[in-house]
């Protein structure tokens, strides 16, 4: 495992994990971003908020466990692709949307680390 590896899943892990409870949790400061992509407010909890901590807990997991890293960095690739579609739909790129990129560039390093190991 190289230390590139260690260092973003780990760093992403947490943010993944800590982005995941915020919308769990119902941050306001999302709410308006999620008013702005057309996205249900219901669907912060499931499946947003428990995808997120999902991807976030397997990245973590993965450290011990490398076929849970990549299970957990392609289910993110998956999520955020899913993310970067929605702001397309909805023609809404608010300056937040950095993380929306930043959160699938991470991904796809991780899953592309993942398959080199």
């Amino acid at each position: 495992m190289s230390t590139l590896y260690l260092v973003l899943a780990i760093t992403f892990g947490v943010l993944n994990l800590g982005s995941g409870i915020g919308a769990m949790v119902r941050l306001k400061v999302i709410l308006p971003l999620m008013d702005g992509a057309n996205v249900p407010q219901s669907l912060l909890v499931f499946p947003i908020g428990v995808l997120k901590v999902a991807g976030g807990l397997g990245l973590l997991l993965g450290l011990a466990f490398p076929i849970v890293g990549l299970a957990a960095a392609a289910g993110l690739v998956l999520f955020w692709t899913c993310a970067v579609h929605t702001h397309v739909l909805a023609d809404f790129w608010p300056k937040e949307t950095v993380g929306t990129f930043l959160f699938l560039a991470s991904s796809i390093v991780l899953l592309a680390l993942g398959l080199t190991v």
